[in-house]
């Protein structure tokens, strides 16, 4: 059986890191078994961050390797039938949501002080003393950090989420009126998708990404029908 190593749920999400949930709802849509590592420790993950999977003796780090491995050796349920064109176009949004819209939710999670104690309280309240007294501004700092060189984070804050806004009306205008983003199935670009829109919809952050993805009614449904499908 695949076991996946993520960080705990949160917020009432599956997972607050949309990396994680990614592929916890890919292996639900894939209908591929799995279980949770118990006491996973990021610090031993081979690239130092979580999603890893370990599948017959083997230890796959990275959601978007993961999902190729899985593809590889489980089969592609999913994407098997998509044309070059809508794989063309499954890769591009992913991109916008991995690439770019995650450093707008990074910056409002992270670098804007009336919601890091938020974000503090969730990922770290399970850190035993003295390790929660010092590690969580450790790790604030290398998140601002990443956010700075990534380029997202020069910018102000009314601009920072003005391209996180940008990015979300995009997406609500891509999936229309459409049960699923590329069309009338299911493709691994959803389980992309619901874990990004759902950890900015539903998040416990009233921030402008969050108000802006409201106003845009289908994005609401979709995610509340990706959860009665995978999740109920």
């Amino acid at each position: 059986m695949i076991t996946l190593y993520q960080f705990p749920p949160a917020w009432g999400l599956p997972n607050a890191s949309a990396f994680c949930m990614k592929v916890e709802t890919y292996l639900r849509m894939a209908g591929l078994p799995y279980q949770f590592a118990r006491g996973a420790d990021v610090r031993k993950a081979p690239k130092g961050k979580f999603p890893v999977i370990e599948d017959n003796g083997k230890l796959v780090p990275d959601s978007g390797f993961i999902i190729d491995y899985l593809k590889a050796t489980h089969g592609d349920p999913l994407d098997g039938r998509l044309t070059p064109a809508e794989q063309a176009v499954a890769l591009a949004v992913r991109r916008l949501l991995e690439e770019h819209l995650y450093w707008c939710v990074i910056y409002s999670r992270w670098g804007v002080e009336e919601h890091w104690a938020i974000t503090k309280a969730a990922f770290f309240a399970g850190l035993p003393a003295p390790l929660r007294w010092f590690v969580p501004e450790l790790v604030r700092k290398s998140q601002l950090k990443a956010l700075y060189r990534q380029g997202i984070g020069r910018h102000a804050r009314d601009e920072i989420y003005a391209l996180g806004k940008a990015d979300i009306t995009a997406l609500a205008d891509f999936l229309a009126d459409k049960p699923f983003f590329l069309g009338e199935q299911p493709s691994s670009l959803d389980a992309t998708a619901y874990a990004f829109l759902a950890n900015i919809l539903w998040q416990p952050l009233a921030d402008p990404l969050q108000a802006h993805a409201r106003t845009f009614a289908n994005l609401g449904r979709y995610c509340e029908r990706m959860k009665a499908s995978y999740y109920a």
